[in-house]
């Protein structure tokens, strides 16, 4: 079944170009040309991935993401004429999970939608594979079966929403991950608690797993961005 992606841009010229490369690569493409149609568009088409500028009429792509977020980790691109570093971390903050300006390549664009889409597809396998295997980084050592984690073969005292940061961020290795998209996927889209809550698990962690927490190596803070997990 082809992919559905959702269109929020209000240039024409743009969203034209835009439903011709998308569809002749074989998706299925809807265009909306404010922010208020994209927002009913995307909670009713329930589209696989979203395209969408930041400045848009009715209502900007911030905040269609940020009211997005609050119930669906649906992939998105944002696009913006504006290059401020600003506007990229605020999107990364609120949850987008690329961001490509204006103007870009299409053979660009196209890559990146792919690329969203495939990562999609793997953490979807994961979570409907049973991890069962025993799996290593350094010295850590993961016993799935046992919701353990040795450290030089030593347990850690890990409690359950740190081990579960800690997979994830073991599933994710080598990406930036922003503090909201951790939140949204270790504590879940209900959690009424704030992002500051990431940054006291991942200090706890480093506490328990890094060699000197004070300069961590394992779990690498991006700034501006979020953190990565190297291994």
């Amino acid at each position: 079944m082809a992919k559905r992606i959702l269109i929020i841009e209000d240039e024409p010229a743009l969203q034209e170009t835009l439903r011709y490369n998308l569809e002749r690569e074989g998706y299925q493409v809807m265009v909306k040309g404010d922010g208020l149609a994209g927002l009913a568009a995307a909670r009713e088409m329930q589209p696989d991935l979203i395209v969408m500028d930041i400045m848009l009429p009715g209502m900007d792509g911030f905040e269609i993401t940020r009211l997005l977020r609050q119930r669906r980790n649906t992939p998105i691109i944002m696009l913006t004429a504006r290059d401020a570093e600003i506007d990229r971390v605020l999107g990364l903050e609120i949850g987008a999970d690329d961001y490509i300006t204006k103007p870009f390549s299409m053979r660009e664009l196209l890559a990146r939608v792919k690329a969203q889409l495939r990562r999609v597809q793997m953490e979807r396998q994961e979570r409907d594979t049973p991890q069962t295997q025993p799996r290593t980084s350094g010295n850590l050592t993961f016993l799935p079966q046992r919701r353990e984690v040795l450290k030089d073969g030593e347990p850690l005292p890990l409690k359950p929403k740190e081990y579960d940061l800690l997979l994830f961020l073991l599933a994710h290795r080598g990406q930036i991950l922003s503090r909201q998209v951790i939140l949204e996927r270790v504590w879940g889209w209900d959690y009424i608690g704030g992002s500051r809550t990431v940054d006291v698990h991942i200090r706890w962690l480093r506490q328990k797993i890094e060699d000197d927490p004070a300069n961590p190596r394992r779990i690498v803070t991006v700034r501006g961005a979020g953190y990565r997990f190297e291994g």
